[in-house]
C-alpha cells in the first residue's frame, strides 16, 4: 500500500477533493456557499507495543518513515548509530532491525543481528509487516499497529510562518497546517508557481521541527550541470572522475541530522531518479567511485513549479518516486489569488529594521497601493519584492506614489506596434508574429537567466527540452549570456 498523500485544501468549504481551479485566478476559482475555515488531514503513524521482555508494557508511537530497533541507547543522529526504540535486552543487537515505509507498505528488515528477527513465528531477513503482526527480537516481542489519525488545523491567527506573511484566509489556513506538520518527520512536496515562496516554506518547516539544530541544505536540481548532479547529491571519492582531486560529501551527507530541500525536483534526470528513490527508501548513500554505504538521517522536502502528477503521466517523472515524495502535498497559491496580502507583504518589507535604518520609514499612497493590487504579478512574491527594491531606489521622500512604480505596473510604458506584415495571409502573418515573439522572448529570457537553460525552463514554465528546441530553432547561443 503506497504512502498516503495528504493534500492541503485552503478554500472555504473544501472537503478534501483536488480541484484544478484551486488557487487559480480569483475570477475563475470555484466557490461554495458552505463556509468552513477548519482544515482536517489524515496522518499515518505507527505504534510499537512491547509485550514481553525487559521493557514489557512500553509503547512507542511515531510518524517517522524509518524506525530503528536495537539496544543502543542514543537516538538516531548524524552517523546513524542510534535507535528509535532502544531495548535493554541482552539478546538484542546494538542495531537489530528497522521498519521502513515503502511504496508497497511497511518493510521489516533484519540488520544482520546476532540472534535474528522473527515475524509471526518465522525468521526473516526482509518481509512486509501487516497490522497486528508480532515481531520478536531477542527476548522481546513487539506488536506492530499502524495508526490513522485525523488532525484538525484552524487558520493561523498570527498570519506568519517563518519569514512568510499573509493575512488572507488562504494563507492563514496554509500557515495553520504548516505549523501542524512541521514537527512531523515525513516527506513534504511543495507545489506552486515560480516566486511563490517554496524555499521559505521548506526553511520554515525545518526551523519549526525537532531537526532545527541540524543543517538545512538546499539543492537546486535544475541549476546543476547534468554531469555533476550525481556527485552533488551523493558525493564522490578522490579520483572517481576527472577533476575529483579530493573526496567530497554530497548534499544528503551534509544534511544528515537535519533537512534537505530538493528544489525543482521535476528537473532531475530520469536516469538519476531510481538512485534518489533508493536513498529515500534505504536512508543510505554510496558516493560516486566509492564502495562504502553511508547512513543518512534526513527529512526530505521537495518542490516543483511543474505538475508532477502530469509529468508522471507523460513519462517524465517516475511514479514510485512521486509517491515517495508526495506523502504530504502543500500547494502555494499565486500572488494574484491573494491580492489582499499585498499591503501586508509590502508593509513588512518596508518596515524591516535594515530598510528603515537606510531609507527611513516609507508610506505607500492609496493610489500606488491600488496599482500594486491591480497588477497580475506573473513573478509572484519574488517579483513584488523586486518592485519594493525599485521603490526604495526611486522614491526620495517618505511617500511612495504612482510615479515611483515601474512602468509595467501603471501601463505608462511606450506602446510598440505589433510587428506583423498585413500584406501576408492571416495564417502566414500569425506565424511570423509568433516566431518574432518566440525569438525576442527567448533572447530576453536567456539573458536574464545568464544562459542557464534549466533556470530558463523554470522561470518560463516550459520544459527544458522545449527551451533547447527553441534555442536550436532560432540558432541562439545561450553561452554568450553566461558570466
Amino acid at each position: 500500500m503506497p504512502p498516503r498523500t495528504i493534500r492541503f485544501m485552503t478554500e472555504p468549504g473544501d472537503t478534501g477533493a483536488t480541484s484544478p481551479e484551486l488557487f487559480g485566478d480569483e475570477d475563475t476559482a470555484a466557490h461554495t456557499q458552505i463556509v468552513d475555515t477548519k482544515t482536517s488531514l489524515h496522518v499515518r503513524r505507527v505504534r510499537l507495543q512491547v509485550q514481553t521482555g525487559p521493557a514489557a508494557g512500553r509503547e512507542f508511537a511515531t510518524d517517522k518513515e524509518r524506525i530503528r530497533i536495537g539496544n543502543a541507547r542514543v537516538p538516531p543522529g548524524h552517523d546513524g548509530t542510534g535507535n528509535d526504540l532502544a531495548l535493554d535486552d541482552k539478546k538484542v543487537s546494538r542495531h537489530h532491525a528497522e521498519i521502513t515505509l515503502t511504496e508497497k507498505g511497511w518493510l521489516l528488515t533484519d540488520l544482520e543481528s546476532t540472534n535474528g528477527t522473527w515475524l509471526d513465528g518465522k525468521r526473516i531477513e526482509r518481509a512486509y509487516i501487516s497490522p497486528g503482526s508480532k515481531l520478536v527480537v531477542g527476548d522481546s516481542s513487539i506488536l506492530f499497529s499502524p495508526i490513522d489519525e485525523e488532525i484538525v488545523a484552524e487558520p493561523d491567527a498570527d498570519g506568519r510562518f517563518g519569514e512568510m506573511v499573509g493575512r488572507s484566509l488562504k494563507m492563514r489556513q496554509i500557515f495553520g497546517l504548516l505549523k501542524k506538520i512541521a514537527p512531523m518527520d515525513v516527506s513534504v512536496l511543495i507545489s506552486g508557481e515560480t516566486g511563490t515562496g517554496k524555499e521559505l516554506v521548506a526553511r520554515g518547516l525545518h526551523e519549526n521541527s525537532e531537526r532545527k539544530k541540524g543543517p538545512f541544505v538546499v539543492l537546486d536540481c535544475g541549476s546543476i550541470p547534468e554531469n555533476l548532479i550525481e556527485s552533488e547529491l551523493f558525493g564522490h571519492e578522490k579520483g572517481s572522475f576527472t577533476g575529483a582531486t579530493t573526496s567530497r560529501e554530497g548534499a544528503f551527507e551534509r544534511a544528515s541530522g537535519g533537512t534537505i530541500f530538493l528544489d525543482e525536483i521535476g528537473e532531475l534526470r530520469l536516469d538519476m531518479q531510481p538512485r534518489l528513490l533508493r536513498v529515500l527508501e534505504n536512508r543510505e548513500v554510496r558516493r560516486v567511485g566509492g564502495g562504502n554505504v553511508i547512513d543518512v538521517d534526513v527529512r526530505v522536502v521537495a518542490a516543483s513549479n511543474r505538475d508532477l502528477a502530469k509529468e508522471v503521466q507523460e513519462g517524465n517523472f517516475r511514479e514510485d518516486l512521486f509517491f515517495r515524495l508526495n506523502v504530504i502535498n502543500v500547494q502555494l497559491p499565486p500572488l494574484r489569488a491573494r491580492r489582499d496580502d499585498i499591503p501586508h507583504l509590502v508593509q513588512a518589507a518596508l518596515s524591516a529594521p535594515e530598510v528603515v535604518e537606510k531609507h527611513g520609514q516609507k508610506r505607500v499612497t492609496p493610489a500606488a497601493m491600488s496599482a500594486l493590487q491591480s497588477y497580475s504579478w506573473p513573478g509572484n512574491v519574488r517579483e513584488l519584492m523586486n518592485v519594493v527594491s525599485h521603490l526604495l531606489t526611486f522614491s526620495e521622500g517618505p511617500d511612495v506614489d504612482v510615479q515611483h512604480l515601474p512602468p509595467r505596473l501603471t501601463n505608462t510604458g511606450p506602446k510598440q506596434p505589433l510587428p506583423f506584415n498585413e500584406h501576408l495571409g492571416f495564417h502566414e502573418a500569425k506565424e511570423q508574429l509568433l516566431e518574432s515573439f518566440e525569438r525576442e522572448y527567448l533572447t530576453a529570457l536567456l539573458k536574464r537567466c545568464e544562459g542557464n537553460i534549466s533556470r530558463a525552463a523554470r522561470e518560463s514554465g516550459l520544459h527544458r527540452k522545449s527551451i533547447e528546441r527553441l534555442v536550436k530553432k532560432y540558432d541562439l547561443d545561450a553561452k554568450q549570456h553566461r558570466r
